[in-house]
């Protein structure tokens, strides 16, 4: 199991972010629950988004994922390389990337909350160290380097991803994408919807087959 003891206080504190969050994502991974909900469109993108990829771009991928979901992590570390150089830096797709809390909960729900709390422009390269180093940290079975390091790439200092984690707004920002996510029908992760339509399979070759057809008739 993944130690959660963590080496400051407000992260300590995060068993309050995780209650929140992962209390959906827990029902909404019951097929059971997302069948009787899986009615409303996947919420539209705003401002609160984080975006990688130009505002313009005329395909928007919407991603749920979780920090503590190793199939995430694998998209994240071996196939996000290939779909950023061929979609993303040449203007075709913006990505957004959406949190779906998985168990370990307060672990997850943890390593959301430092990533919203990364300054401006920063938000991928927390997500990159926490993907990247999240095969390390079960392994090991300690989270404590593994945020740390996930810190030392948010542009943040240690106290201000305190005092951002303890902000109630941090907790209802989660819990609205969570929210979307049962809604739209999530029932695992990743799942990625390409303007508006799910895909349910993630591998570049089925996202490129969804994508490509809306490229061309532009």
């Amino acid at each position: 199991m993944l130690r959660s003891r963590l080496t400051f206080k407000a992260l300590l504190g995060a068993a309050a972010l995780a209650a929140v969050a992962v209390a959906n994502p827990s029902a909404a991974l019951d097929p059971a629950v997302t069948r009787a909900s899986a009615t409303a469109a996947v919420p539209a993108v705003t401002a609160a988004d984080r975006v990688l990829g130009r505002a313009d771009a005329p395909v928007t991928v919407i991603e749920y994922a979780s920090f503590t979901c190793s199939h995430c992590a694998h998209w994240t570390n071996d196939v996000l390389p290939q779909f950023k150089a061929r979609y993303i830096d040449t203007g075709k797709v913006r990505l957004v990337f959406r949190d779906m809390p998985t168990p370990p909960a307060q672990i997850a729900a943890t390593a959301a909350g430092i990533a919203r709390c990364a300054a401006p422009n920063r938000f991928f390269d927390v997500a990159h160290s926490l993907m990247s180093g999240q095969a390390a940290a079960f392994e090991k079975g300690d989270a404590r380097d593994w945020f740390a390091a996930a810190i030392a790439a948010s542009g943040r200092t240690q106290e201000q991803i305190e005092t951002c984690m303890k902000n109630p707004a941090t907790s209802q920002a989660l819990q609205a994408e969570v929210d979307g996510a049962v809604a739209a029908g999530v029932t695992g992760t990743p799942s990625f919807f390409v303007n508006g339509r799910r895909v349910s399979d993630h591998s570049l070759e089925a996202l490129s087959a969804a994508i490509d057809p809306l490229i061309r008739t532009r």
